[in-house]
């Protein structure tokens, strides 16, 4: 399964890459924000995005709503990993349709069972 890991921080793509790899996930590409994101989903095919909230350029609310809105990609699944974790946050990201939602800090454990159930629902 090839994932999309879409961050601002260099830092936090590293944590979220290597989190996938020791959940067993290896092909893994990295993008700086939406709109860098949303390049690589246009040129490449990915099976799921893991995105954070707050970046320049396209934040990840606004990513999601393009990729929802996208012919080919609106199905795709789409976990959002952000420090907002107030409920109306929470309900914004939903009602734009993320498959699932993490506050941040998160461990690998926390990551494959948010994975593992949306996997299930798609």
């Amino acid at each position: 399964m090839k994932f999309l890991v879409v961050d601002d921080s260099p830092t936090m793509r590293r944590i979220v890459c290597n989190a996938l790899r020791e959940i067993g996930y290896e092909t893994v590409v990295e993008a700086e924000d939406g709109q860098d994101a949303m390049e690589k989903l246009n040129a490449d095919s990915f099976e799921f995005v893991i995105t954070d909230w707050n970046m320049p350029n396209m934040n990840g609310l606004d990513l999601t709503k393009t990729i929802r809105s996208h012919a080919s990609l609106g199905e795709m699944p789409i976990l959002m990993i952000t420090t907002r974790g107030m409920q109306e946050d929470v309900i914004a990201a939903m009602q734009a349709r993320v498959n699932n939602y993490i506050v941040k800090p998160f461990t690998a454990k926390i990551l494959r069972e948010k994975i593992d159930m949306i996997l299930k629902l798609v």
